[in-house]
């Protein structure tokens, strides 16, 4: 079975001559469908990076990208959207504060021409936790855990195949980070999703993640099994030390 999405040498660089920054530097790896493949590494290692270049958001890479069997160019057709989206870090700044949730709901459906918006409105308010009495609040009548499930909620409304988590859960509360995980988890049991999930957090991803690549300064250092990552099976001395930064919040989710 072909991967779902496959990344071969992709390249990102900021800045030119002595300020150029490789922020990715000949990174490839491959997920299959319906897999939960987690990206680790501490800040500024590339880890976003990658995800607004697969989602479209940065263009100024180069290298090889293929989702579903589509080799993917910088630019974007509107199509693209309907198979692959991104859930954000911040959940206070993602959503427009002066929108209810009906209209942030409203626009991709708009955007996208899909019908019966009431339907598919119902539908994925009721999947994330809310349900239709959230239709019509806007964003300060909401807790940060509530804003977050209207986020998810703006990306599944389009029915994708691919969720990109950039960080979704740092924002929040541990005991309410704990609650998006479980949503994140349900979700992909019940519509058979493909998750990309960015952390710098271990424990996180051994919540979530089949597979983890641990980055360090844009490149990929090792990939694993997450029971070998938390079993300490690691070939590289940072993928140790990261597991180890991260051993006490592991503890706290799966409490």
């Amino acid at each position: 079975m072909s991967a779902l999405i496959e990344v071969n040498d992709l390249r990102v660089a900021f800045g030119h001559g002595a300020a150029r920054v490789n922020a990715v530097d000949g990174v490839g790896f491959s997920v299959d469908a319906g897999e939960v493949f987690g990206l680790v590494g501490e800040s500024g290692c590339g880890k976003t990076t990658i995800l607004k270049a697969l989602c479209g958001l940065n263009r100024a890479w180069t290298g090889e990208i293929t989702i579903a069997g589509q080799r993917l160019t910088p630019r974007r057709e509107k199509s693209f959207y309907k198979l692959v989206q991104m859930v954000f870090q911040d959940p206070y700044g993602s959503l427009h504060p002066r929108h209810t949730v009906n209209t942030t709901l409203m626009e991709p459906i708009r955007i996208h021409g899909l019908d019966d918006p009431n339907r598919r409105i119902d539908k994925v308010l009721r999947e994330v936790g809310l349900g239709p009495d959230f239709r019509f609040r806007y964003p300060h009548q909401l807790s940060g855990g509530q804003r977050q499930r209207v986020a998810i909620a703006r990306a599944l409304i389009v029915e994708p195949k691919v969720l990109l988590l950039d960080e979704p859960t740092s924002a929040l509360d541990v005991s309410v980070q704990a609650e998006i995980l479980n949503l994140f988890a349900e979700i992909r049991r019940i519509e058979d999703l493909t998750y990309i999930l960015v952390s710098h957090d271990l424990g996180v991803v051994a919540h979530m993640c089949e597979r983890v690549a641990v980055m360090n300064h844009g490149a990929i250092l090792e990939t694993l099994g997450v029971d070998d990552l938390m079993a300490n099976r690691c070939r590289h001395a940072y993928s140790r030390e990261l597991l180890e930064s991260s051993r006490g919040y592991a503890h706290e989710l799966s409490a």
